[in-house]
């Protein structure tokens, strides 16, 4: 009987670091010895919260729009690992910029703190690294609040972010990789998401033309570019210019809430994001996506009559239209071929 408890409580022991691993450790409230005694109320509360909402309520960075905090029952996970993905390297720079939005509302929570950015040689000779000039001017980030670590293989690179995770002078570690290298696997996603718990840091995992692969990452971003509208003056909306930056954000993966798609922009003015208004008004008269109008003109192509590819059973061919020729046809072969 001793052994058989002394395996039950190891048992539970190793379930309880597992969940404390995976960030889905329940919380058991006890009720306040104050409350007076009901009998049809059970004094013994349990409430259990999944993952980070378990800690407290100044644990989520807030993005600043309603509806995609709401649907992130906060906003992002402050100590945890959370990904960012880019579906396609073009992609690259939309994801990159979204990181840098993220790291401006970080910095205004714990100023003073720099941030780490840690790629291998492959993905900075790839997407490049942010430009120095732009984080004051678009995040209102300083040059020597950004520290960049460049590791020569993704092993190192892994090393580095393990580390710095743990270190509590950082306000945040930002770790990009490209693709689905194996070594990424779940339990080096774990490890990273574990030391963010500890140290009370985001770690945000930044992938560039990556697909989704089960980690320990509470929540997914996918993050790709959407197309500027123009600047809006006194007299109206500035023809031929670019406005501020917007991204397309997809919620692929998340503990709390369901997917969905969000069309944000940054104002670098206020360093902060707003949804377009566009899209939350037009999704609020009509929430099924339809399809957009053809770019030849406003309406649609008029119904089309009754066509028959042969005539009808019975009816005479005259010779005339026998003999006519079928519409002007080009052999496939001779024409150039296009890619993309």
């Amino acid at each position: 009987m001793a052994m058989t408890a002394v395996a039950r409580e190891t048992v539970f022991a190793l379930r309880r670091q597992i969940a404390k691993i995976e960030g889905t450790l329940p919380e058991r409230l006890a009720a306040p010895a104050a409350a007076p005694f009901d009998a049809d109320v059970n004094t013994d509360l349990t409430i259990v919260r999944r993952g980070i909402a378990a800690a407290l309520p100044d644990a989520f960075l807030p993005i600043g729009v309603g509806r995609l905090d709401a649907a992130l029952s906060g906003g992002l996970p402050k100590a945890a690992l959370s990904e960012i993905h880019g579906l396609e390297t073009r992609d690259a720079g939309a994801v990159a910029g979204f990181a840098l939005s993220l790291t401006s509302l970080i910095l205004k929570q714990t100023p003073g703190l720099p941030v780490l950015w840690i790629g291998t040689s492959e993905i900075f000779r790839e997407a490049g690294f942010p430009y120095a000039r732009g984080l004051h001017a678009s995040f209102g980030i300083e040059p020597e609040q950004l520290l960049f670590s460049e590791a020569p293989r993704l092993v190192d690179a892994l090393w580095v972010a393990e580390e710095a995770a743990r270190m509590t002078a950082l306000a945040a570690v930002i770790l990009e990789i490209r693709g689905n290298p194996q070594r990424l696997d779940l339990t080096a996603t774990r490890r990273l998401h574990a030391r963010a718990q500890a140290a009370g840091r985001p770690v945000f995992l930044l992938r560039q033309a990556a697909g989704p692969e089960p980690t320990a990452a509470p929540v997914r971003l996918i993050v790709a570019s959407a197309p500027a509208v123009p600047r809006d003056t006194i007299a109206g909306p500035l023809a031929g210019s670019i406005g501020r930056p917007a991204f397309t954000l997809t919620i692929g993966k998340s503990r709390t809430a369901l997917p969905g798609q969000f069309t944000l922009e940054w104002n670098p003015d206020e360093r902060a994001f707003n949804e377009r208004a566009g899209e939350a008004r037009d999704r609020a008269k009509n929430p099924v996506p339809v399809v957009s109008l053809s770019g030849g003109g406003k309406n649609p192509a008029p119904a089309s009559g009754a066509v028959l590819a042969f005539p009808a059973v019975g009816s005479p061919i005259s010779p005339a239209a026998r003999d006519q020729p079928s519409r002007p046809q080009r052999t496939a072969h001779l024409g150039p071929r296009r890619a993309g």
